[in-house]
């Protein structure tokens, strides 16, 4: 069972206030994406940024909190996770298509959890 509770102490050392969250890869996508979630530390608040190769928008909830987020927040905001159609064309939504394999330092069992999941539903 997992612990969806836990929640880093912190995301950032005195040496760094930016840091690679998680990475994501999607093996069912039409292009393979990889997409890397980052966490800012600006003005007292943890802000998330999403980057992808293509520079796509995307939009997060939440997209900053005031503490790290909790096992269960982070997995609401991968699986809740949209490319901004506002500023898109095309079919771009298929760049999240399928379920994400990932990894996070700070989360141990985030790569557990989607390895599961994509058993789940037959992919692997």
């Amino acid at each position: 069972m997992f612990d969806f509770k836990f929640q880093p102490e912190s995301y950032f050392s005195e040496e760094t206030n930016s840091v690679l969250l998680v990475r994501l890869h999607y093996p069912e996508s039409t292009w393979g994406e990889q997409i890397s979630i980052y966490a800012h530390f600006l003005e007292g608040k943890i802000n998330f940024e999403v980057i992808d190769f293509y520079g796509n928008d995307y939009l997060v909830y939440p997209s900053s909190c005031w503490e790290p987020l909790t096992f269960e927040d982070l997995v609401y905001l991968i699986e809740g996770m949209q490319v901004n159609q506002d500023l898109n064309d095309g079919n771009l939504a298929l760049v999240l298509d399928g379920i994400p394999e990932a990894e996070s330092e700070f989360y141990p069992e985030l790569k557990k959890y989607f390895d599961e999941k994509r058993k789940s539903f037959g992919l692997d």
